[in-house]
């Protein structure tokens, strides 16, 4: 996909920067690996303490992990000072996951002044364990 726009000092400020945003994002400790035009690569360690007692990461925080790559992989290629909320996500747990890293990788399929939609597939050691797609609104900055 070809974008009109895309401002490599956003995606420079954006990388590694996850957790430096503190909520969230810096609980679960997501990080961006990777992030061009229209695809962000990001990982997230599934920790102990993120484990149900079946010993299986929670599946609200591939969830979380989801609504974080959708939002994020839109800012570099969006107007400066615009920014976008998540209006809607489906996901597909695939298999359970038990330890190691997740890594998040998210294209944007779809982009107009207004909306996006992004694809977000998630592997954990190589193998499929997440499918994911969703909407976001892009606000546009106030003038």
């Amino acid at each position: 996909m070809e974008f009109a726009q895309f401002d490599e000092r956003i995606a420079d400020r954006m990388l590694g920067a996850a957790t430096a945003a503190g909520g969230i994002s810096g609980y679960l400790d997501f990080r961006h690996a990777e992030l061009g035009p229209g695809r962000l690569v990001a990982e997230m360690d599934a920790r102990d303490d993120l484990l149900t007692p079946f010993g299986n990461l929670h599946g609200g925080c591939l969830s979380a992990f989801v609504d974080h790559c959708l939002g994020v992989v839109f800012y570099p290629v969006i107007p400066k000072g615009a920014w976008v909320a998540t209006t809607e996500f489906k996901l597909n747990l695939l298999r359970p996951v038990s330890g190691g890293i997740c890594i998040a990788t998210a294209d944007i399929i779809s982009l107009s002044k207004r909306s996006g939609v992004a694809r977000i597939d998630i592997t954990n050691d190589g193998v499929g364990v997440c499918a994911a797609q969703g909407t976001v609104t892009i606000v546009a900055p106030k003038t």
